[in-house]
């Protein structure tokens, strides 16, 4: 069982910056990735950011150059720096991972862009 715990969510006008963290209950290296989704309202879940065990990246390409995804594994961590932040990024932002064969969810931080 692990545990996924979402922080730094907020209000921010389009064009600002926000991190948002996800501390996990145990090694974060033992996981086989983790990653960050997110779900706007009336749509469908989708993958935002994701860092390997290994250290490699992937980006959608709506966030890529503007968002960057980042570990630390000494705090069992991971941050989701995003800048140039626009409207559309507007969504619950949810912390997840995968070990065994079994996938795990964060509780879920709001994330709100205004013009």
């Amino acid at each position: 069982q692990v545990q996924l715990v979402e922080s730094g969510g907020g209000l921010v006008q389009a064009g600002g910056s926000l991190t948002l963290s996800c501390v996990a209950s145990r090694n974060i290296f033992s996981m086989n990735f983790m990653a960050w989704y997110r779900q706007a309202l009336g749509v469908q879940r989708e993958l935002v950011a994701q860092i390997t065990r290994l250290g490699i990246t992937t980006y959608a390409d709506s966030v890529k150059g503007r968002f960057t995804i980042s570990r630390v594994d000494a705090r069992n961590t991971v941050l989701l720096q995003m800048n140039s932040l626009k409207p559309e990024d507007t969504a619950v932002y949810y912390c997840g991972s995968a070990m065994n064969g079994l996938n795990y969810w964060g509780q879920g931080t709001q994330v709100t862009v205004s013009s």
